[in-house]
């Protein structure tokens, strides 16, 4: 059985997809393979990339330990999993910036699909192995991240474990979407029997409380449910508990996932959280790699994994662009034009090789390869682009896709990790018959669909090469042709040679009226800076640029071209840091679209540069199945926080919608403050393909703390308790660095195209329900239980909801099985606020006091916890999921830690022998005074009598 996923742009397609890959398995499966991401194959993971950075520096040592740690993973995944799974072939991405050794040259593997990634990381933020989560319970994650120090500092496996244990529980993250079941920011709670618990997965691992000078009773450590400053809590280096994997995976003991048995459901971690109170092992059980995997036979060990080492040769890359008659509709061949000068004077990278090839009903080799190395490479590469159509109306893409190659592999030998920029607007009825080619090739085909007419096995092309794919609606005057070439980069990871897209403006304005706005050119760019003009007619608007410091660049210093109607600037040495304004005037006696367009390069290796990547988690979806998007904002690998995200989305027919992303941990975003930024998008208006854009503004005004970097953390573990003595590892390096933003910083990236299939012509009832809410909590003031929770919408997280379903109950069991006939709360004056509002509701919760919980043996158990759980419905009566269970005591003081038995006999021990021995000396201090004193008065009398 053959599984496929974990490509970063997921993807259901539409059936003649199925046929397509069908036809390609047929002819050759080993061809499917290629770009298709992690396989699972008879129990094996195969293909499971791991891309080093290219601004870590040489050491081979890294290809060593990371060839360790997955073998030694293998083998404990494949115990973890009961016999069902284990890593079998494995690629290693090495960066182009190292010495060649032989290795293998890469086909379509880059840095940017890596499912796992070696780069460096701000010191501040230690080396915490981590896995970026956007998505929901049992849904993959995007790679897990270890930095180079980690992978070579053997130092830290005390307190994270071995590094193929924490490999492990990385995978269960990457792979299964569970959740971490610790909580530094919760690390008690009280249980279902009114006693104060650590909050730990499975509640059977011990432990101690320690304090600054050791052990030390609970009761001194814990104030209000909160540790006391200075004390933490010690587990035991010697356990019996088995699990969990994904709360504790140093301990030896643990070797298996928390299943049904031993799950901590009261514990208020991520797992319980966003799964609903379900195992770890619960939900990757029911994923389709252990549903669908047998257990291994017999007794034996399955073969330790087999390790290829990829590296990059040169960058190639070749422009194939459809010059059919049909690209004289609607100003395609002038903004194709317009984008590819962008492209090739700004964000190629330097030393790349590049091409260029038109075609018709037949291809056309327009400028062999040649290597960029200066700006007057740049030139002659665009003094290359058509500058006119065909008139042949057909548009062969083989045609186009055949010459390419053969561009390509007159210099290099072979196309292996070229790429290929296909752009289109032909109806192309026969492109299956160069796509088994294309698979076979190596190189990675990006796509460019213009207009609704371009046929739809275009994309076909992308998905199987792991290239991307844009589509450009011909009503559009805006620059989504521009922001789509800008989107296309090396793929090499190394932010600090990619040009970034600050600005992306379009309007159309009226005769000698202006177009007025600003950029902000922050502290992180400058390098390689350019303002792109744009416009539609013969008559150059009038243009007037004005640096921070005052200093005008008017239209006789930009460069322009009356062919592409385009004038250009290029800052000479590093733009002035700050915010730039410009003027456009239109002067033609027509309105007219003009455009500004601003990229840049970084301007230090010293500061990472904000960076947005836009994306859409499925890019084929069916009616009513709504579409989430998601901007990935990020200083490095640190999040951005408090920005305005905004995506454009824009479809075949019909105006742009415009909706802002949030990064709220409520709605469609799974996880508040990780700077991925999300939104439900369905107001389809027409079946066929979307266009997506996202802008990204932060003000300086605006705090943006840089917390420790996103994700499901393996935890490290401040030290054990072993052999009755505290073993305290070294202390974590952990802080926040702050971000001293001056000026702010914009950004704009294309987030490509999705594809909508069965929209309804016409009016259509109402199908889209409020979204589940994921952050109900809930608190005990007074004699009331108070709960809050994000608003959802009246559809997914936008409008209004109309109201509330509250229920509670003294069984965990009874409200998540069976939600409906749990104890309705009276929510007659709670009215629903607006999507992302933080709501609160006061209740009583006397109707459930005098309930008493069955366990299932029939005995009677005292509970002091009650269990609420809500759903919201709309004016249609459509009611979302059950919101996430929250829990809450209603006792007035908790009872005493019960459940550490053999550490709180081990601590009373201390304590009793530490209070003997105190006795004992008091005793003696007094005896040895007393003596002294008599003494001291024997003395003086003796001395009286001689006088």
């Amino acid at each position: 059985m053959l599984h496929y996923s974990m490509a970063h742009r997921s993807s259901t397609g539409p059936v003649c997809r199925l046929k397509l890959v069908t036809l390609l398995f047929a002819l050759s499966p080993e061809l499917l393979l290629l770009g298709a991401g992690v396989k699972l194959q008879d129990n094996g993971y195969d293909g499971l990339l791991v891309a080093i950075n290219p601004q870590v520096p040489e050491n081979l040592n890294l290809i060593t330990n990371i060839k360790d740690m997955i073998t030694e993973a293998a083998f404990y995944l494949f115990n973890a999993t009961r016999r069902r799974v284990f890593f079998r072939n494995i690629q290693i991405l090495i960066p182009a910036t190292w010495t060649a050794h032989n290795y293998s040259k890469v086909k379509q593997e880059s840095y940017e699909k890596a499912n796992v990634i070696v780069a460096e990381q701000n010191e501040e933020h230690g080396d915490d192995p981590y896995t970026l989560q956007h998505r929901g319970c049992g849904e993959e994650g995007k790679y897990i991240h270890f930095t180079p120090n980690f992978l070579l500092n053997d130092e830290l496996a005390a307190g994270y474990g071995s590094r193929g244990r924490v490999f492990v529980h990385e995978w269960a993250h990457l792979r299964w979407g569970v959740f971490d079941e610790y909580n530094n920011n919760k690390p008690l709670y009280i249980n279902g029997q009114n006693e104060i618990q650590v909050t730990r997965c499975s509640s059977d691992i011990t432990g101690v409380f320690v304090c600054e000078k050791g052990l030390c009773p609970h009761e001194n450590c814990i104030i209000s449910k909160l540790f006391r400053e200075g004390c933490t809590f010690i587990y035991s280096s010697t356990q019996n508990a088995t699990g969990s994997i994904m709360f504790m995976q140093s301990l030896p003991s643990v070797v298996e996932f928390c299943n049904a048995t031993t799950h901590n459901q009261e514990a208020p971690n991520l797992q319980n959280q966003i799964c609903s109170l379900r195992s770890t092992w619960d939900v990757i059980r029911d994923s389709s790699d252990i549903n669908h995997s047998l257990p291994w036979s017999g007794v034996e060990l399955p073969p330790p994994p087999t390790f290829s080492l990829l590296q990059a040769g040169d960058k190639v890359i070749c422009l194939v662009m459809d010059v059919s008659r049909n690209m004289a509709e609607a100003d395609r061949l002038l903004r194709l034009q317009q984008a590819a000068e962008l492209y090739l004077m700004q964000v190629v990278e330097i030393h790349t090789f590049v091409g260029i090839v038109t075609f018709d009903s037949k291809g056309e080799i327009r400028a062999q390869l040649q290597q960029i190395n200066s700006d007057n490479d740049r030139r002659l590469l665009v003094s290359y682009l058509p500058t006119a159509v065909s008139t042949e109306e057909e548009a062969n893409t083989c045609a186009g896709i055949k010459r390419g190659f053969e561009v390509v592999e007159k210099k290099m030998g072979r196309a292996d990790g070229s790429a290929m920029i296909l752009v289109t607007s032909g109806r192309d009825e026969h492109i299956n018959n160069c796509l088994l080619t294309a698979v076979s090739s190596g190189s990675t085909i990006h796509s460019i669909a213009l207009g609704s007419s371009a046929v739809r096995q275009l994309e076909e092309l992308s998905h199987l090469t792991g290239g991307l794919k844009f589509f450009i609606p011909d009503k559009s005057n805006c620059n989504r042709m521009t922001e789509a070439f800008s989107r296309i980069s090396s793929g090499t990871g190394d932010i600090f040679r990619q040009s970034l897209q600050l600005e992306s403006v379009c309007e159309t304005v009226l005769p000698q009226h202006e177009l007025v706005n600003s950029v902000t050119v922050d502290r992180a760019v400058g390098n390689h800076t350019i303002f792109l003009v744009m416009w539609q007619t013969s008559v150059p608007p009038e243009i007037v640029l004005s640096d921070p410091s005052g200093r005008k660049y008017n239209t006789s210093d930009f460069d322009i071209s009356l062919a592409f109607r385009t004038a250009s600037l290029r800052v000479p040495g590093t733009a002035k840091h700050g915010r730039w304004t410009y003027t456009l005037n239109n002067m033609y006696h027509s309105p007219q679209a003009l455009k500004m367009t601003v990229a840049s390069h970084a301007f230090s290796l010293a500061i990472s540069p904000a960076t947005v990547e836009a994306f859409v988690e499925r890019d084929s979806i069916h009616f009513p199945q709504p579409v989430i998007i998601y901007a990935m904002v990020r200083m490095g690998l640190y999040p951005v926080l408090n920005a305005t995200v905004m995506a454009t989305v824009e479809p075949e027919a019909g105006d742009p919608i415009m909706l802002q992303l949030l990064d709220n941990g409520a709605g469609a975003d799974v996880i508040k403050n990780d700077g991925i930024y999300s939104k439900y998008f369905f107001s389809f208006t027409v079946s066929g393909r979307y266009s997506l854009t996202v802008h990204v503004h932060h003000s300086p005004s605006r705090s943006t703390p840089a917390h420790s970097v996103p994700g499901s953390h393996a935890m490290y573990v401040p030290g054990y308790i072993a052999n009755d003595n505290i073993q305290m590892n070294a202390p974590k390096k952990t802080g926040q660095r702050g971000m001293e933003e001056q000026w702010g910083f914009s950004r704009v990236s294309s987030g490509g195209s999705f594809s909508v299939l069965g929209v309804p012509a016409g009016p259509h009832p109402d199908m889209f329900p409020p979204c589940k809410i994921t952050d109900l909590e809930a608190g005990k003031v007074e004699e009331d239980v108070v709960l809050s929770w994000t608003a959802p919408g009246k559809d997914y997280d936008q409008g209004q909801a109309t109201s509330y379903e509250i229920r509670m109950s003294k069984s965990l069991q009874h409200i998540r099985d069976d939600f409906n006939n749990a104890i309705l709360v009276n929510t007659s004056e709670l009215n629903p606020q607006q999507a992302g509002t933080r709501e609160t509701f006061a209740f009583s919760p006397k109707i459930v006091t005098n309930e008493v919980e069955h366990e299932p043996d029939g005995e009677i158990q005292e509970s002091h916890i009650v269990y609420v759980a809500m759903r919201a419905m709309d004016q249609n009566s459509l009611k979302s999921a059950v919101s996430n269970i929250a829990l809450v005591s209603l006792s007035v003081s908790p009872k005493s830690v019960p459940t550490f038995r053999r550490d709180d006999l081990i601590l009373k021990g201390i304590f009793a022998a530490l209070g003997l021995i105190a006795i004992i000396c008091i005793v003696v201090v007094v005896a040895h005074c007393t003596l002294n004193r008599k003494k001291r008065e024997l003395k003086k009398e003796n001395g009286t009598k001689l006088l």
